[in-house]
């Protein structure tokens, strides 16, 4: 945007004639009220101004690795204000109309408003900011609703920022109100939603400096990485944001923020695991036979993601179990309709997941933990074989499926059965109850549906539909619905044709020959010329004899 910036204004100035000069020396110019003749004089200003905040927001996106580019971004957004003080004045000419006047107010007072913001002076801020959020809404009232729109839109930018500035002064409500903020913003991922999130973080920083230590499962482990702080301080504010989600794009778009939160954390315990090599290998304090803290927080963290990542597939399993009840409607956009084995890999994930929860270092141990997850396993292994009976269902294996529903009555009884003392922990899960119900409804129309198509299998087919692999020319006097026979392989005839059977050729015995008696024909004989060397000199010269 900085660089579309200079472009513009290299192009007004050469269209208006307001060169600085030339390439060999600088002359510098000002726009004047008496040469507002062009309204592109302002665009001039308003330029300057963009270009330079843009300048100062690439900067504060650097600043975050190289800490010494604020001092640069400060001076940047100082130079904004200064165009904008220059732009409100030339706007308080009697040339300009009313609309423009109150835009470049708001437009001075954003900009104030995020250099004072920079500056940490959060009550001059929020006075700016209160500022421009009035003017941007009077416009919005005074205009028609499709300008309305984009005046609107401004108000929601400025909004977390005043509030953020309420939360530094002293107002403990402001937390709350940028939580309901990020969750009305819904799907959404563009700047206003960047902006959440950034001052959500900013304000749970200054709270995590107060704590200094979590409990889990009995067992309290000091917290000393900030970055973990931060995340499990806000844990409770966005598990509360996804059970208030109204729609699944949004519940959605909350559980990937919480787990990429998650990662960011573990990747920094992993960071104070990686020195002490032999403490994660053998991960012992002593003779406890108790894993460090390090590696206990480090659990406790895995732990976390994991069981998000588990509420967030049996959410999406939710959705399409709701969508598969729905009637069959025609694919739209491309969009292919839910089938069973969509839901048979989402619980092979979820029952991943679960196996690497009881892998967990300073876990193995735990006998309740253990059963709890046990029971957890069958309650999904059981709806897991429901779903892989429903898709067989589908391609008509009615063996296969009914051995697959009483799978799932067995696991259900199994839970059924053990879920004594852990009736807490599986309050969350799915109900095995309601999936005895369902799987005994199931097995009755099974029944009656295989023994349907059984009978379907007897029934003779229709004449008009039968095709026996027979060629056309030995059914000419059969009627059948052959569509092949408009395709580029029709059966005409047998080709080659078959072997056929014919007569063999007789044969001929004489049986005369050996009782006839030839004449002699020796008389009729040449004797044999005589051999010798008389001979061979006589054939040389050409003698005959």
């Amino acid at each position: 945007f900085r660089g579309y910036c200079s472009r513009r204004l290299r192009r007004l100035r050469k269209t208006l004639n307001f060169k600085m000069g030339n390439r060999h020396k600088f002359t510098g110019k000002k726009v004047t009220e008496e040469i507002l003749s062009d309204n592109r004089y302002l665009l001039l200003i308003l330029m300057d101004a963009e270009r330079a905040w843009s300048y100062a927001m690439q900067l504060k996106q650097e600043a975050n690795t190289e800490p010494r580019k604020r001092f640069h971004l400060l001076s940047r957004l100082r130079k904004a204000v200064k165009h904008a003080e220059e732009l409100e004045r030339l706007c308080e000419s009697n040339r300009v109309d009313a609309k423009t006047k109150l835009e470049a107010q708001a437009y001075m007072a954003y900009l104030t408003g995020m250099l004072r913001f920079e500056h940490q002076e959060w009550k001059a801020a929020m006075e700016a900011f209160n500022k421009c959020k009035t003017i941007y809404e009077k416009l919005a009232n005074a205009f028609t609703e499709e300008q309305a729109v984009l005046y609107n839109q401004r108000v929601e930018e400025i909004s977390p920022n005043i509030r953020y500035c309420a939360y530094n002064i002293g107002d403990q409500s402001a937390m709350n109100e940028l939580m309901q903020m990020r969750l009305r913003s819904g799907g959404t991922e563009g700047l206003l939603a960047e902006k959440l999130e950034a001052l959500i973080t900013q304000t749970r920083a200054k709270q995590a400096a107060t704590m200094s230590e979590v409990e889990w499962r009995g067992r309290t482990v000091p917290v000393k990485i900030d970055k973990v702080r931060i995340f499990l301080l806000g844990l409770a504010d966005n598990e509360a944001a996804i059970a208030q989600a109204e729609d699944e794009e949004t519940k959605e778009r909350l559980f990937e923020s919480l787990l990429s939160e998650c990662r960011d954390a573990i990747q920094a315990v992993r960071e104070d695991l990686k020195p002490d090599q032999k403490q994660r290998e053998h991960s012992l304090e002593n003779d406890s036979g108790k894993v460090s803290n390090i590696q206990y927080l480090h659990s406790y963290l895995t732990y976390i993601k994991l069981s998000t990542a588990i509420r967030r597939n049996e959410s999406m399993a939710r959705a399409l179990q709701k969508a598969l009840l729905q009637q069959p409607r025609p694919e739209e956009d491309g969009k292919r309709a839910p089938r069973p084995q969509d839901l048979i890999r989402l619980y092979d994930i979820i029952l991943q997941n679960l196996v690497e929860l009881t892998q967990l270092p300073g876990l193995e141990e735990d006998k309740n933990f253990q059963k709890e997850i046990g029971l957890k396993t069958l309650v999904y292994k059981a709806y897991r074989c429901f779903f892989i009976a429903q898709s067989y269902v589908l391609v008509k294996k009615w063996s296969e499926a009914l051995v697959l529903y009483e799978r799932v009555l067995k696991y259900a009884r199994e839970v059924q059965a053990g879920a004594g003392a852990y009736t807490n922990s599986l309050k969350e899960l799915p109900d095995v109850q309601d999936l005895i119900t369902q799987v005994n409804a199931e097995k009755y129309s099974l029944q009656a549906a295989a023994i349907l198509d059984a009978n379907d299998t007897h029934e003779a087919e229709s004449p008009s539909q039968v095709k026996d692999g027979k060629p056309l020319s030995e059914r000419f006097e059969t009627f059948c619905l052959d569509p092949s026979l408009v395709s580029k392989q029709v059966s005409l005839v047998h080709f080659p044709p078959g072997f056929q059977p014919i007569p063999c050729k007789p044969l001929f015995f004489d049986l005369a020959l050996n009782h006839v008696a030839f004449p002699p024909l020796e008389d009729k004989v040449e004797q044999k010329a005589k051999s010798g060397l008389t001979g061979y000199i006589k054939g040389i010269f050409g003698f005959k004899s």
